[in-house]
């Protein structure tokens, strides 16, 4: 089944440059990975503070590999430094 989810950063007002390379670095990476159906990040327009990161994978056996790579470890032990406030939601197909 596929997995698409909706992540949402909010980056510390004096760190939103730095949350911002560290979700483009993730882009290549997670689009090469085997299973890995789109992975966008998005910054808002009206609030340059938040980010929001659409990705899917093929099937939770490719959303655990994700999480296994090298990339998401540097994301993982970086991230909270940056951030405000982080929100996940997984989303479902319609059609």
């Amino acid at each position: 089944m596929v997995i698409t989810k909706q992540v949402t950063f909010v980056a510390k007002d004096e760190n939103i440059e730095e949350l911002k390379a560290l979700l483009i670095d993730m882009i290549d990476s997670s689009i090469a990975e085997d299973g890995c159906l789109f992975y966008y990040i998005h910054q808002m327009k009206d609030k340059l503070n938040t980010f929001v990161v659409l990705e899917s994978w093929r099937d939770n056996e490719a959303l655990d590999g994700h999480k296994l790579s090298a990339h998401y470890a540097h994301y993982k032990a970086n991230f909270e430094q940056f951030t405000a406030d982080k929100f996940s939601d997984e989303l479902m197909d319609l059609v």
